[in-house]
C-alpha cells in the first residue's frame, strides 16, 4: 500500500494554480496552471476577483508572471453547443 503525507491533501482536494500577468497590449491575463480556464481583463482588482471566484481566498494558488503573458485558449475547453454547431457546418460543407 502506497504510504501519503498526511499534511498534504490529496489532488482532488488541492487548490488550483492560477497565473496571472500582463500581455503585450498591458491587459491582465489569467490562466490556471492547466490551461484550461482563464481570462483576460482590462484591470488588476478583475484579474484578482476572478481567482478568488475560481479558487477560493488560497494564497497560494496564484503565481505572477514576468514578461509578456499572453492569453492561449487552445487548450481551453468549448461549450458543447460550439462544438455541436462546428460539427453541423462540416457536415453541411461535406
Amino acid at each position: 500500500m502506497e504510504k501519503t503525507n498526511e499534511t498534504e491533501p490529496p489532488p482532488f482536494e488541492r487548490p488550483q494554480v492560477f497565473m496571472i500577468g500582463q500581455d503585450s497590449r498591458r491587459n491582465w491575463v489569467v490562466r490556471d496552471q492547466k490551461g484550461l480556464r482563464g481570462g483576460l481583463f482590462i484591470g488588476y482588482a478583475e484579474a484578482l476577483r476572478y481567482v478568488r471566484d475560481e479558487a477560493g481566498n488560497h494564497p497560494q494558488t496564484l503565481l505572477m508572471v514576468d514578461g509578456a503573458f499572453e492569453l492561449d485558449t487552445s487548450e481551453m475547453s468549448r461549450p458543447a453547443m460550439l462544438h455541436q454547431f462546428n460539427a453541423e457546418k462540416q457536415r453541411a460543407v461535406a
